[in-house]
């Protein structure tokens, strides 16, 4: 079982890049285009930085959906490999069983 608090602070960091989310777009594809500038392509990186770092999306861990392990995660099923095989075991995830070959 995760920390509570490292819970709650991944999904507030999940609401994070979800409200600045447009907003980043919107700059990274003037930093990317080529008709862009140099002095718009400077205005929009100046622009990132000033956002608040949990607004980018690569500080979001996917975990657990049940207790929130951050290792070990299936993105099929939102859960961790621990938690996966325990379910399986109990026949709790219809269609999922054991590999036999």
């Amino acid at each position: 079982m995760a920390k509570k608090s490292k819970i709650v602070k991944n999904d507030q960091r999940r609401a994070i890049v979800a409200r600045y989310a447009e907003r980043r777009a919107g700059l990274k594809e003037i930093i990317r285009s080529p008709r862009s500038t140099p002095e718009q392509r400077l205005a929009a990186q100046q622009a990132l930085a000033r956002q608040p770092r949990d607004a980018s999306a690569v500080r979001v861990r996917n975990r657990d959906a049940v207790d929130g392990r951050p290792r070990g995660h299936l993105r099929k099923f939102g859960l961790s490999r621990v938690r996966m095989r325990e379910l399986v075991h109990q026949g709790q995830l219809p269609g999922v069983r054991k590999a036999s070959w």
